[in-house]
């Protein structure tokens, strides 16, 4: 049976707050949706559908559902007042209502009071969760006779924008990065790591970083901090080591690109030969033999001479040559490695270059193509006899 708006007469069951069907007939809807069409077999507003509670049924709420005459959480009103809000939660500790909070010092905050963090609990220290991402790292022991002044002059004078004894701290732990890379290359690292902490803007702190990261084969970590050198300083002199890095990454081909993004011409002479030998092992790296003997052929490669980069060039034309299959070839160039190695320990620090004089040995005096010992102790005083001999060019 349907009342005077032409609605059922179900709709009585409708949400609280409608008006009533007395009025209805007063005004239009509105347009509201539902209001004057059929139900089409929907399950009418006041009505369960599918078990569910009803919507207008105050009865039929559960526990927790908000209040259906004001909209409100149906809280219950404390004995000691009316408001109907919910409880406070206590402001105090473990219950107890007269404790003050641990980082307050009668009652205001601790400002200026040292001791203050002691009292802290670990919720006060960090309240949103929050802690450090950086990991925890603890300084290697430096001996008593590291001295600030065994480092480098220019390496010092980059450290001049450090407090003092912030500067002479960095540069213990840069002495001794030096002092251990070649027998103990993690523990230089430590150092290193170390130095980086305290001066992280300097560019050879970084440099140091990216050449013991580089000496324990964490070649990632090496590249990123040679990045880091290049883009504080400018300079492109450990451009080999970042090409060695892609090497050891396992990326060839972004290791030729890398080395071919800077002039050759630009670099000093030694960077020059460097940069050569670690293109060349990219190449071989990639299969390609032939292209990595190419990398080597340049003009420092003169075995009359020998420079501080001179054994390295040589001993890297000779494992090119010993790829190619010529052996022969490349025992001569390990040879002249090994004699430019030994000239260079022999002379003097000072020198730059050591002039390398070959002579013939005839071959009555060759065992198996080595110059017999016999033949070398019979004429080690005679300088015209003397084979491989070097000389200091001043």
């Amino acid at each position: 049976m349907s009342d005077s708006s032409g609605n059922d007469d179900r709709r009585d069951g409708r949400p609280h707050g409608e008006r009533s069907s007395d009025r209805a007939g007063d005004r239009p809807t509105g347009g509201r949706p539902g209001a004057g069409r059929p139900n089409e077999g929907r399950p009418s507003r006041g009505k369960p559908a599918d078990g569910a509670p009803a919507r207008g049924n105050p009865a039929a709420r559960r526990p927790g559902d908000r209040n259906s005459s004001a909209g409100k959480p149906a809280w219950k009103k404390d004995d000691g007042g009316a408001s109907g809000r919910p409880p406070r939660p206590s402001s105090s500790r473990d219950g107890k209502p007269d404790e003050k909070r641990l980082w307050t010092k009668g009652g205001a905050p601790a400002r200026n009071d040292r001791d203050s963090s002691e009292r802290e609990t670990p919720e006060d220290r960090d309240p949103f969760g929050t802690r450090s991402v950086r990991s925890r790292h603890d300084d290697p022991e430096i001996p008593d006779d590291v001295s600030p002044k065994e480092l480098d002059r220019v390496a010092l004078n980059e450290l001049k924008t450090l407090s003092k004894e912030n500067a002479e701290g960095v540069a213990q732990h840069l002495v001794m990065a030096a002092r251990l890379i070649n027998e103990n290359p993690a523990l230089a690292h430590q150092h290193a790591i170390s130095a980086a902490r305290r001066a992280g803007r300097i560019g050879v702190v970084r440099e140091t970083l990216a050449i013991t990261a580089y000496a324990t084969e964490d070649y990632a970590l090496a590249l990123r901090e040679l990045r880091t050198y290049r883009r504080i300083t400018g300079r492109d002199d450990q451009l080999p080591m970042m090409v060695d890095s892609e090497r050891g990454l396992g990326r060839p081909e972004r290791a030729l690109e890398l080395g071919r993004s800077v002039a050759r011409a630009s670099l000093p002479v030694p960077v020059q030969v460097e940069l050569a030998i670690a293109m060349s092992g990219a190449r071989l790296d990639l299969g390609h033999p032939e292209a990595a003997l190419a990398e080597l052929e340049i003009a420092q490669l003169d075995p009359t001479k020998a420079y501080s980069y001179s054994p390295g060039l040589f001993d890297a034309y000779a494992t090119v040559l010993e790829e190619l299959g010529r052996a022969a070839e490349a025992q001569t160039w390990f040879t002249r490695a090994e004699i430019a190695a030994d000239a260079l320990e022999e002379g003097d620090a000072e020198d730059d270059m050591i002039e390398v004089v070959e002579e013939d040995v005839p071959d009555e005096e060759m065992v198996d193509g080595v110059v017999d010992e016999e033949t070398l102790e019979s004429g080690a005083g005679d300088d015209s006899g003397d084979g491989g001999r070097a000389d200091r060019e001043h």
